[in-house]
């Protein structure tokens, strides 16, 4: 493997954190806190961008990392992880209950895939299939975050 295929690896597995043993998404999905908590007092837009660079981004970097470990969807690559989870947390509150209960959400949907998640599962193939459910399912945990937000904070 080349540096620059190692490199593509490194960033779809988010610096390592898909390598970690037993439940790679979650790893990903908690490795990500850290960048969120950098993130979290941007303007609503600052973060959309990011989002939107990091998906752009994830989409070319897990295609090439699917097709460089042979492996369709391999555990290791976690950027999608890394984009849902920062989709599920736009607009939470600097608060560990419900940075925590993100997490949990989109783990729940991330593993579920309700409807269009598992269809874009099945159906899309290389980068936009990896990335796109993982939107969705942190779109479900947005929105179900945001519910319990605006009526559990007066």
């Amino acid at each position: 493997m080349s540096r620059q295929d190692k490199l593509i690896v490194i960033l779809a597995s988010w610096f390592g954190a898909g390598r970690l043993p037993l439940a790679p998404g979650t790893w990903g999905s908690l490795a990500v806190l850290p960048l969120w908590w950098l993130l979290q007092p941007l303007s609503i837009l600052k973060y959309s961008l990011t989002i939107i660079v990091l998906l752009i981004g994830g989409i070319y970097l897990s295609g090439r990392a699917e097709a460089l470990l042979k492996q369709h969807d391999a555990p290791v690559i976690v950027i999608d992880e890394v984009v849902g989870q920062l989709i599920a947390l736009a607009g939470c509150p600097r608060n560990v209950f419900f940075m925590l209960m993100s997490l949990a959400l989109f783990r729940l949907f991330d593993i579920v895939k309700p409807f269009p998640a598992g269809l874009i599962n099945t159906r899309l193939t290389g980068g936009l299939g990896i990335m796109l459910d993982d939107v969705v399912a942190g779109l479900y945990a947005w929105l179900v975050l945001t519910a319990l937000i605006r009526f559990m904070i007066p």
